[in-house]
């Protein structure tokens, strides 16, 4: 029985470019569908009665009709906006950091309700005014658990061992995470890791987010927690996402 001519589904827009005089490409993550690749036609006329819906940062609901090289959006509804998190620069980095990673992650056509519900829950939090930096490292722990790659942090990765306080510990996203004194380090990305560093990463591991956004962090900790984030999430997806310098630049 050939698949309906058109169909339904809740989406999120991750990505976008323009094609011709008025059309718009839109890379739109669901639920269950996966990454799909679809044409708003004419959306970029004055008199569009979607050209206002189908923007990056809001939850819409799609009547989209299948077509030869792209689905055609023919209905867009939106159904969250999470309007504010567009009034704080921060916040709207990090939204689309957090997209492109989603985007990256994500095969075409290929379920993915587990990051679909994560993205959507990010956008929540920072509309609701929560640190941009932390939930962008809650983003990227839980991704990671989402793609079955959630970097260990408890034990070591070549010894199954759990370290002592007083070792030297290493981060080494090449072999999973951490790596304790006893091994000698691969050449490279391996880098050193402090105890408040390591730390923190056990309570991304452990906790939910609204607990962990109530800590009161050291400066410098929070900076070494983030390249380490940083630099497993390029591996993972073997490429250092391009919003990043954008994210940077905002933050002086």
């Amino acid at each position: 029985m050939p698949a309906p001519r058109t169909y339904r589904t809740p989406g999120i827009v991750l990505s976008r470019f323009d094609l011709g005089e008025a059309d718009r490409v839109l890379t739109i993550l669901t639920p269950h569908e996966g990454k799909l690749r679809v044409i708003a036609k004419g959306v970029r006329r004055p008199g569009s009665r979607i050209g206002g819906t189908v923007e990056p940062f809001a939850e819409i609901q799609l009547l989209l009709a299948r077509g030869r090289t792209f689905d055609v959006v023919t209905q867009a509804q939106v159904s969250e906006a999470w309007l504010r998190l567009r009034d704080h620069l921060g916040s709207t980095a990090t939204a689309w950091y957090i997209g492109e990673l989603a985007e990256r992650a994500v095969e075409e056509r290929a379920g993915a309700y587990p990051v679909y519900a994560l993205l959507r829950r990010a956008f929540q939090l920072l509309d609701d005014g929560m640190s941009p930096d932390r939930v962008a490292r809650w983003y990227e722990m839980e991704l990671a658990d989402a793609l079955g790659v959630r970097p260990e942090v408890e034990r070591c990765v070549e010894c199954d061992r759990v370290p002592d306080e007083l070792e030297r510990f290493r981060w080494a996203p090449g072999l999973g995470g951490l790596l304790c004194e006893r091994h000698p380090p691969p050449p490279a990305e391996v880098s050193d890791l402090s105890l408040g560093a390591l730390k923190v990463l056990r309570a991304y591991r452990r906790l939910d987010i609204e607990a962990i956004a109530a800590f009161r962090l050291p400066v410098a900790v929070e900076a070494e927690v983030e390249r380490l984030m940083r630099r497993f999430v390029r591996h993972v997806l073997d490429r250092e996402a391009r919003s990043l310098a954008f994210l940077d630049e905002i933050r002086g």
